[in-house]
């Protein structure tokens, strides 16, 4: 799953600090990885908490490996070989 962001300033320690918590952070406001169906409901929940209306989060949940290609181009700091 990929879950990117934009938050307001006062929204967005909390959001990223939040993600972290379930997903590999790769950049900025993008998050990745794989979590359960359940995990991902308690995910949602507490981001709706802690955004508001102004606020927008999507997330792109891939339903199989045989349809990710994953191109990088430039330097990831973050270890993600495990990771989509």
């Amino acid at each position: 799953m990929i879950v990117v962001y934009d938050v307001g300033v006062d929204h967005v320690y909390k959001v990223n600090k939040y993600l972290k918590r379930y997903l590999l952070w790769i950049q900025n406001s993008v998050f990745e990885g794989e979590i359960r169906e359940s995990t991902l409901e308690r995910l949602i929940v507490g981001l709706s908490g802690l955004i508001d209306k102004t606020d927008r989060v999507l997330i792109y949940k891939l339903k199989t490996d045989s349809y990710i290609e994953r191109i990088k181009l430039g330097t990831i700091d973050q270890d993600i070989h495990n990771v989509i």
